[in-house]
């Protein structure tokens, strides 16, 4: 029997597979309840057709659990992106309403004509990062809306409120500092600011336990990424828990790509114009950003040397953060894949061990044991043609 692509529409409640064959006509179609045995009657359904892949919308997010456990029994899996489902259904001929089974099939073309789209693999200790860099993440996002509610009421409290940053120990200085009054409206304030100042400090205080978790998980996966100026347990976990297999991507050029860090040409006739990507992981972007910033806040770092020198050559101060970031496209000679992550890196100037060397027709650098839980060493290789410095 022919090979065929099952595609599968996840949601809370329900999961809708539809099966085409090779020239897109449809085989069958499947709607099974969210629960226990989604999986067990999924591929009993699909016992029909021996040779077959899945691909399930949003593998990292919604679908997750069902990719997993049909990876578990041993099914072939693709992840296909959401609004790459999306396009093929926009873009598809005749009337192509939206509901299940048509996002289904949509994904299923996505996946049988897309050369992109990755595959599922089972849950690794990458996840246990990605599981707490979400966690502390999460707990940061409260902390600064507990905080900018307390300065909200400190506003009605302290004539001309509290400047600058704010902590659980200034807020309660702040508030054994006011006086106590008959006005109800005044005491229901403090009472309120009390509370949340309870609320930061037990949010501190997860943050801390949270800390320690993401520490002693970097640290199982033996990465040296650690070992980077600027590159500590959060955004170690936050990279290579996004990151996991850096293989998967076939170029430095892919891995900028995917990381936002690329700029985006929006060039017409003899202007070349290249402007600021707001595309790719935008976690992964915001931990190598935060790099970058931790590089540049200290004078004695290559990326605040590098920074300078932008500003003296006329730059703004964005534009010479944005030259930091594209400098990973002159690192040249480091083409291995197994090494793409510490070029990426590099690019923000925190290599800890790096050396350039120049020959002629040859420009390499040479990383020395910067992995993702892995001991990657990069190669000798020649330069990038047509790469002129920012």
């Amino acid at each position: 029997m022919a090979a065929v692509m099952i595609g599968v529409d996840p949601h809370k409640a329900s999961h809708t597979a539809v099966v085409i064959s090779a020239a897109e006509e449809v085989r069958g179609e499947l709607r099974v309840h969210a629960c226990v045995a989604q999986a067990e009657r999924l591929l009993a359904w699909a016992t029909a057709w021996p040779q077959r892949t899945w691909a399930v919308e949003g593998a990292g997010g919604l679908g997750h659990l069902l990719a997993q456990q049909l990876v578990a029994a041993g099914e072939r899996v693709l992840d296909v992106p959401p609004k790459l489902g999306a396009r093929v259904r926009l873009l598809a001929a005749g009337d192509m309403n939206k509901n299940d089974p048509n996002d289904a099939r949509s994904v299923a073309v996505a996946a049988l004509r897309s050369a992109d789209v990755r595959e599922v693999r089972a849950d690794d200790h990458a996840a246990v990062l990605k599981i707490w860099s979400k966690r502390y993440r999460d707990l940061s996002r409260t902390r600064t809306q507990v905080i900018c509610r307390l300065h909200a009421v400190l506003c009605d409290l302290v004539p001309g409120g509290v400047p600058k940053v704010i902590t659980a120990a200034r807020a309660a200085r702040i508030l054994r500092a006011l006086r106590g009054g008959s006005d109800a409206v005044a005491a229901a304030r403090r009472e309120l600011a009390a509370a949340y100042l309870d609320d930061l400090r037990r949010i501190d205080a997860q943050q801390r336990e949270t800390r320690k978790k993401l520490a002693v998980a970097v640290a199982a996966t033996g990465t040296s990424l650690t070992g980077l100026f600027g590159v500590g347990p959060v955004i170690a976990a936050a990279v290579i828990g996004d990151v996991r297999d850096v293989s998967r991507f076939g170029s430095r050029d892919h891995f900028a790509a995917y990381s936002g860090t690329a700029p985006v040409e929006v060039s017409s006739g003899p202007r070349k114009i290249y402007r600021l990507s707001r595309r790719g992981n935008r976690r992964l972007n915001h931990a190598i950003h935060m790099a970058a910033i931790t590089q540049i806040h200290h004078r004695h770092s290559q990326g605040r040397a590098y920074h300078d020198k932008k500003r003296a050559e006329g730059k703004t101060g964005k534009e010479a953060l944005r030259s930091l970031k594209r400098q990973m496209w002159f690192l040249a000679g480091v083409v291995a894949v197994s090494c793409m992550l510490a070029v990426v890196l590099g690019a923000y100037g925190v290599l800890a061990q790096t050396s350039t060397t120049a020959t002629p027709g040859r420009s390499c650098t040479v990383v020395q044991q910067v992995s993702v839980g892995l001991d990657l060493t990069c190669r000798w290789a020649p330069a990038w043609p047509g790469r002129a410095a920012t």
